[in-house]
């Protein structure tokens, strides 16, 4: 796919310079960072997601509470 973007003159030069020192063509370059861009976005997605549903109720019986407790406990955050 063919596109045109408009970007600052700086981060023109130093992606120009980065494909020049990596052996890269200028798309190559584009399409990696964007590829980056979006993956490292695609958490917040999943954050969301697991936001919502921990929003819609919490463990109503005893039982419960306490094996999320102890899943968590085990959890390294």
């Amino acid at each position: 796919m063919k596109t045109a973007i408009s970007i600052p003159d700086d981060v023109f030069d130093d992606a120009e310079a980065l494909a020049r020192r990596t052996k890269k063509s200028r798309s190559e370059l584009y399409s990696l960072a964007v590829r980056e861009y979006v993956s490292r976005h695609s958490a917040d997605k999943v954050t969301e997601a697991l936001d919502l549903l921990c929003a819609e109720g919490a463990p109503a019986d005893d039982f419960t509470k306490a094996a999320a407790r102890r899943t968590l406990g085990r959890s390294e955050w």
